[in-house]
């Protein structure tokens, strides 16, 4: 059993952005139940503040940066015995909007200021300066809003291990100069081999120096960045401490996504008995004011319209589709050009495409249950975590060879078909005709419905549960203690 200290800038349900908080809402309830002494550490915000009223104050922490004391306040990870302390520093976290946006939209203006406080107060809970008398053998980080934990414990002549996960190397925490001296900190941590980066302060680079292991979430994803490409100028460090650096596959939480048992969809099923699908598909036609025609190929696509997740390549092919009486429903926000291009498509075809713009959390289950074919061309896709519920609600996704989509889905052709192991379509390069060409592959197979029911139960028969992970994470651990 290993005691594990869980640094994360968010965790679902208490706040949420992005696959990180799902990431840190389901990771550490797993460790506990295999064994581990698990604490989840987060940034006190209103919204979280919010939702875990009236909680005690167990220390009281003075920083460099607050000019008044930090508080450490004790809970419990809603649902889970899962014990959490919360960074409350109000004059930092107590605000609206969100964990690093403004209400405008723009990055708060003290994001540096903000997480080093929150990654110094982890560095006494880490050292047991907090007087809570409870040490951790290892803390594990996440992203570059922790990424100053490993550089600071590192200054520590004692200290427990350090695991750092990047979720995204496209996020990185970078600032001035000027940042890192206001900041106070350490001044040998400003050199080409710890924390400046081109004459920047770089909050993930300390992370990929100083923990003693790197993890990421994918083990595709754990090759790529290691190439300029996926690296964002950091390739140099990965590929000094690819020795120190892993790939772990996120799971999924099942409680949540499970079409046997999901409450947020009409009907339920399962890869045994597959009958509901087809009533979810109609019911998700009806939601979208889409005909309720059961042969029409329904695409579903839920996301961010952004480049990254291939939205351009899904807006050129649409069109050739719509000639060939597919039907498509569409849930998601982003950048605005992208979101008045399924607006015109759907006012252009009303009878074909349904589109909300927006975020909706029983709209995104009623897709995966709905849908016969889930759109995925991301660009890159550090894991995915779509993929994986369509999977598993018998949505056969049509994915890009990046990342996690690379290692969860296997292509269907004669091979895997006849072998049972094909669950999708994979293709590789990030062009309209190479995925015009992985959706006509998917389109010609179910026109062939056992051939199709078979892909689709192969989908939802595989395990990605979050216990693989974990027990792979345990060994991780062990390992750095």
């Amino acid at each position: 059993m290993s005691r594990i200290l869980f640094a994360s800038s968010e965790a679902h349900p208490l706040i949420k952005t992005g696959g990180l908080a799902d990431v840190s809402g389901s990771l550490p309830p797993v460790l506990r139940a295999l064994g581990d002494e698990v604490r989840l550490v987060l940034p006190a915000y209103r919204t979280v503040l919010q939702r875990l009223p009236v909680l005690p104050i167990v220390a009281e922490l003075v920083l460099p940066g607050s000019a008044t004391p930090v508080r450490i306040l004790e809970g419990t990870l809603p649902h889970t015995g899962v014990p959490i302390w919360l960074v409350d520093a109000p004059a930092f976290f107590d605000r609206d909007g969100g964990p690093y946006l403004g209400p405008d939209g723009h990055d708060w203006p003290d994001n540096a200021a903000r997480f080093a406080l929150f990654c110094r107060a982890v560095v006494e809970l880490a050292q047991d300066r907090a007087g809570l008398h409870w040490r951790p053998d290892v803390v594990h980080c996440n992203d570059w809003q922790t990424g100053l934990i490993p550089a600071l414990l590192a200054q520590e002549p004692a200290r427990p291990g350090t695991v750092f996960t990047i979720h995204n190397m496209a996020y990185q925490g970078l600032f001035p100069y000027s940042t890192f001296t206001a900041l106070g900190l350490p001044a040998g941590l400003w050199h080409w081999q710890a924390l400046e980066f081109h004459g920047q302060f770089n909050f993930l680079k300390g992370g990929l120096v100083f923990a003693d292991w790197i993890t990421t979430v994918s083990p595709t994803y754990a090759q790529e960045i290691r190439r300029a490409e996926f690296a964002y100028g950091l390739e140099g460090v990965l590929n000094h401490r690819a020795d120190r650096l892993r790939g772990i596959l996120n799971g999924i939480d099942y409680s949540a996504w499970d079409p046997a048992h999901d409450p947020l969809i009409p009907y339920h099923y399962s890869a045994v008995k597959p009958g509901g699908k087809k009533k979810n598909k109609a019911a998700l036609q009806h939601q979208f004011a889409l005909p309720a025609d059961p042969h029409a190929p329904l695409l579903g696509l839920v996301g961010r319209m952004v480049e990254q997740k291939g939205i351009d390549l899904v807006l050129a092919v649409l069109p050739e589709l719509m000639q060939q009486g597919v039907q498509v429903a569409v849930v998601g926000t982003g950048a605005s050009h992208y979101e008045q291009a399924f607006r015109a498509l759907a006012d252009r075809h009303p009878d074909q495409a349904g589109v909300f713009i927006g975020y909706d959390e029983g709209y995104a289950h009623l897709v995966e249950a709905g849908a016969d074919i889930f759109l995925m061309p991301s660009r890159f896709e550090p894991c995915g975590l779509n993929q994986l519920y369509s999977l598993r609600y018998g949505t056969v996704p049509v994915v890009r060879r990046t990342g996690g989509l690379a290692d969860t889905v296997v292509h269907t052709d004669a091979v895997t078909l006849a072998d049972g192991t094909a669950t999708g379509f994979v293709f590789d390069h990030a062009t309209p005709d190479a995925l015009r060409q992985a959706i006509a592959q998917a389109l010609a197979l179910y026109r062939q419905p056992q051939a199709w029911r078979q892909v689709m139960q192969s989908g939802m028969r595989r395990d990605f549960s979050w216990e693989q992970s974990a027990r792979q994470y345990q060994e991780l651990y062990r390992q750095t203690c």
